[in-house]
């Protein structure tokens, strides 16, 4: 090493920890001290190559949520029924438990987001995250229902809802609402997608 000094970790190891850290203890515990100290980097640092913690949660969620849309793209393009696949996408959706770390980190920056500081810039790419995974869906449905497995349903307008239903139960989840584990909202989403697309 030049000098000495130690060579800055690469970016996806600084978004990798920074979101092993939210996992083990909480968002709130994520400063960028504590993510300098873990990778071996100053907060200064991390402030240069970030620009701010705001822009630094956005990165760890884009990382993220780039490591979902490769899993999610392999689980929809594995042979099997639509119906199945929906079914595996909509597990994919809904997070593990209380305080899932994924989720967690949506929600804070959605709602830094609302800040009236907030780049409309930052926002465009949080829309892009969530366009991913309603495209995702609408492909999903639209084959369904040209195969005959799902009843006849615009997909777009069914996706656009069937999302809106996963979001709320998923921050429930998230959140850790008493009566929405993730198994009692799988089961509620199963029911409502078996009375809205299977039903005779």
């Amino acid at each position: 090493m030049a000098g000495g000094r130690r060579q800055a970790p690469p970016r996806e190891e600084v978004l990798a920890a920074a979101m092993a850290m939210i996992a083990e203890r909480g968002l709130e515990r994520l400063t960028m001290a504590a993510l300098g100290r873990e990778v071996g980097m100053s907060s200064g640092h991390l402030l240069y190559y970030f620009g701010s913690k705001d822009e630094l949660l956005l990165r760890t969620l884009e990382w993220s949520e780039g490591r979902l849309g490769a899993e999610r793209a392999r689980l929809l393009a594995r042979p099997g029924t639509a119906r199945d696949r929906l079914a595996a996408y909509v597990d994919l959706y809904v997070p593990d438990g209380h305080r899932d770390p994924h989720w967690t980190l949506w929600l804070e920056v959605w709602n830094r987001s609302q800040n009236a500081d907030a780049e409309s810039a930052a926002r465009e790419r949080q829309a892009a995250i969530e366009g991913a995974w309603h495209r995702d869906l609408v492909a999903l449905l639209a084959e369904g229902v040209s195969r005959g497995e799902f009843r006849g349903v615009d997909p777009d307008r069914f996706a656009a809802r069937l999302r809106a239903l996963l979001d709320g139960f998923s921050i429930h989840v998230a959140i850790g609402l008493r009566g929405t584990d993730r198994a009692q909202v799988l089961a509620h989403v199963h029911a409502f997608l078996d009375d809205a697309l299977f039903a005779s």
